[in-house]
């Protein structure tokens, strides 16, 4: 199995319209936006508050992604759930929908052992004909995958990868070293401020929450990278640094992410979780998107 997931996918926000309710016409925007730029579509994680999400609006989201995409770039959607079962009966419906890979988050609020999750993502794998991505964010889910874990998952035949969105270059570092022998498996870079790093170790692609904001910003990394302007790549790093800082300085990536589009004019709807913007947060999203983009 080739696996060809590379440069930027997006993990686009899911808008709601003024009732809270998923708002089609503003994800296709979002969608056409990150295509202009180059991007692909990573649909139903963190950004696209997943974790909000009823089934049915998680396939809804994934149906719209994949029709307005139509094959002009990847889409990879995100079916994890706290239990095997559910994971299974969520991808197996994702999958007639023409993605070109699934990702499934370490389960969450429940401690496992890394036997439990081979288990786990062995029967996901088993039970999917569609390619699966292993997804770690131990600080949102209390769980790991540990880099033998994974090496281990690799020789699985459906699942071609993982994203790592621990955060620190040790982790990814971590990942990259376990699998660098392991043909058609890859590693996909989470945290926007490891972008370039990853590629230039190895790293096939990144899943960008930050990209919704700058998509063309955070398309140059890979874009200058990708044809050999290695330099112009960590420039265009360091470029979105400020912005990156501090914007999730403010808050929980989701909603800040979510705040500053509709501060630049988008229709993007709130955050459905229990977050609340003061006028002082406000004005600095303001402030922080007027200097770093407009």
């Amino acid at each position: 199995m080739t696996n060809n997931i590379q440069g930027v996918l997006t993990a686009v926000i899911t808008p709601f319209d003024a009732q809270g309710e998923l708002n089609f016409p503003a994800l296709k925007s979002q969608v056409n936006r990150q295509l202009a730029a180059g991007n692909g579509i990573f649909c139903g994680g963190t950004n696209g508050e997943f974790f909000v999400l009823n089934e049915r609006e998680k396939i809804a989201v994934t149906e719209t992604c994949v029709a307005e995409v139509a094959g002009r770039a990847n889409v990879v959607a995100h079916i994890g759930e706290i239990s095997t079962r559910e994971t299974i009966r969520l991808g197996k419906q994702i999958e007639t929908l023409g993605v070109d890979a699934v990702s499934a988050i370490v389960p969450y609020f429940v401690p496992l052992s890394q036997e439990e999750l081979i288990a786990h993502y062995s029967e996901i794998a088993d039970a999917l004909s569609v390619p699966v991505f292993l997804y770690n964010i131990p600080v949102r889910t209390g769980n790991v995958l540990e880099p033998q874990t994974v090496r281990r998952l690799a020789a699985h035949p459906n699942i071609i990868g993982i994203k790592d969105s621990a955060g620190s270059y040790e982790s990814l570092n971590g990942f990259l070293t376990a699998v660098k022998d392991i043909e058609n498996f890859t590693v996909l870079n989470g945290p926007d401020s490891l972008i370039h790093r990853g590629f230039v170790e190895g790293c096939s692609a990144c899943i960008s929450g930050l990209a919704n904001v700058a998509p063309a910003e955070i398309n140059a990394i890979w874009s200058r990278f990708n044809a050999g302007d290695i330099e112009g790549s960590a420039r265009a790093q360091e470029s979105v640094t400020g912005l990156r800082t501090d914007l999730y300085r403010v808050a929980f990536s989701p909603a800040a992410v979510k705040k500053a589009l509709q501060l630049m004019g988008h229709d993007t709807g709130e955050s459905r979780y229990a977050v609340r913007f003061t006028p002082d947060q406000e004005q600095q999203i303001r402030q922080i998107v007027t200097q770093y983009l407009q």
